[in-house]
């Protein structure tokens, strides 16, 4: 899935949480959002969801102008996009398989299709023993993998992560970013993740996005030699030695 922004502006009263953004998101790419809370972030994926609309501007999702498109297409958009959050936003009175069957439910799932599609998203995540369970009898990091599921379940061709390791531990974090890089990677799926997580963002070689003060100022694709520092590196190692040995 194609996103564009063509000089983007979102106000809030007087207050500015977005000013003149441009940048161009290509099928299939990896792209780190970053910059110090309160700088435009989630605004910024909330209008990719359409959940917001720009003060002026244009948004364009695969050559759709967001703010001319209709109701129909709109909501078209919308049920390719998955989106995954810091705080989870999962229904506690809600096993983990039920709050998937509702994502499907939601985007019109022919009722033949739910249970193997959620067999299959909780095999994605390693949480097939899990799916009776509910979200309080998880761990954040289970529970983490388990709004990745859901997300997953609508089959998204782009997924909207925000902070989602903002509550984790460093091995649960590298277990969901690597989790995200193969589905980047094996199914092209669009990925635009907003992080604080350095670390995360040394580990691989994407694309980053700076925001501050609701303006791009740096949007650069490191190279694997400059990003990853033997800090990190030793980091890595000592986090994918420990998940092997599980």
């Amino acid at each position: 899935m194609q996103v564009a922004f063509q000089e983007v502006t979102k106000n809030f009263g007087v207050v500015t949480a977005l000013k003149d953004i441009t940048f161009h998101v290509d099928e299939g790419d990896f792209i780190f959002i970053v910059g110090p809370s309160g700088c435009g972030k989630s605004t910024l994926l909330k209008l990719i969801m359409g959940q917001l609309r720009p003060s002026s501007g244009q948004i364009n999702i695969d050559g759709s102008d967001l703010s001319k498109t209709s109701k129909n297409t709109l909501d078209n958009i919308r049920r390719q996009i998955g989106v995954i959050f810091q705080d989870y936003q999962l229904l506690f009175d809600k096993t983990i398989e039920e709050n998937i069957a509702l994502a499907l439910d939601i985007v019109n799932t022919p009722r033949q299709s739910i249970l193997p599609t959620i067999e299959d998203v909780l095999q994605k995540v390693r949480l097939e023993s899990r799916r009776h369970l509910f979200p309080s009898q998880l761990s954040g990091g289970e529970l983490q993998r388990a709004a990745l599921a859901r997300a997953l379940s609508v089959k998204p061709r782009i997924i909207l992560a925000d902070e989602p390791t903002g509550n984790l531990d460093p091995e649960n974090s590298w277990n969901l970013v690597k989790l995200l890089k193969d589905i980047n990677e094996i199914n092209k799926t669009t990925i635009i993740m907003t992080t604080h997580n350095l670390d995360i963002i040394q580990s691989l070689s994407k694309r980053i996005i700076k925001l501050d003060h609701g303006s791009i100022v740096k949007d650069t694709k490191p190279t694997p030699e400059t990003v990853i520092t033997p800090k990190v590196k030793k980091k890595i190692k000592k986090i994918k030695v420990k998940t092997k040995n599980q």
